[in-house]
């Protein structure tokens, strides 16, 4: 956190895809070569089993990385999401889509940059794309100059107007855990019928 207290209001670019969804090297490389051509400053958060080849897991990487880095951006092994994306440096989210990391970037506010892998994650980042234009979706292309263009459309060019409907999500999600807004009350209501055995 003590990085990303030292960058500008919203230019970082938080990169993380989760706790499941794999990468080949060659897709990892072309990440990281799209990343830096950006000329973008980024947070990566890379566990030590994202990266798969024919021979199995390949953590090399990652050292090798973190010594190309420093002037563009900080790569870690972990970093906590949520204080991550609700930091004031950080400009937007590129992520695997997956719906606990997709409603987190929604809640902070923050635009999103989509490359599905499996499961609910084609349907969620063609929500966050199409649905309610938060963010952008990759779909699975990984090739760096589509990565570049993809940072600097979210971080630059199309910046104010993904900025205007992610802000008002967040907002509309606020209101809906208060007390009174909807997702409270459906809470209480659960809380209720769990009472009363009428859930059954």
């Amino acid at each position: 956190m003590g990085w990303l207290d030292t960058q500008r209001p919203k230019s970082v670019l938080y990169v993380s895809f989760g706790s499941v969804a794999v990468m080949t090297r060659d897709q990892f490389t072309e990440f990281w070569h799209g990343l830096v051509d950006s000329g973008k400053p980024f947070l990566w958060a890379i566990r030590p089993n994202l990266i798969v080849d024919d021979n199995g897991p390949n953590i090399t990487t990652l050292d090798e990385l973190k010594a190309a880095t420093p002037m563009r951006g900080l790569i870690v092994g972990w970093a906590p999401q949520e204080d991550v994306l609700a930091h004031d440096a950080v400009g937007g989210f590129l992520t695997h889509s997956g719906w606990n990391s997709t409603l987190e970037s929604m809640t902070a506010g923050k635009p999103m940059i989509c490359w599905p892998a499996i499961a609910d994650q084609q349907v969620n980042s063609r929500c966050v794309s199409h649905m309610w234009k938060v963010g952008l979706d990759m779909k699975d292309i990984c090739e760096r100059s589509t990565v570049e263009k993809m940072v600097r459309h979210l971080m630059e060019s199309g910046r104010e107007e993904l900025l205007r409907s992610t802000e008002e999500i967040a907002r509309l999600a606020r209101e809906s855990v208060r007390e009174g807004g909807s997702s409270h009350r459906n809470l209480e209501k659960l809380i209720e019928d769990i009472k009363v055995g009428t859930f059954l």
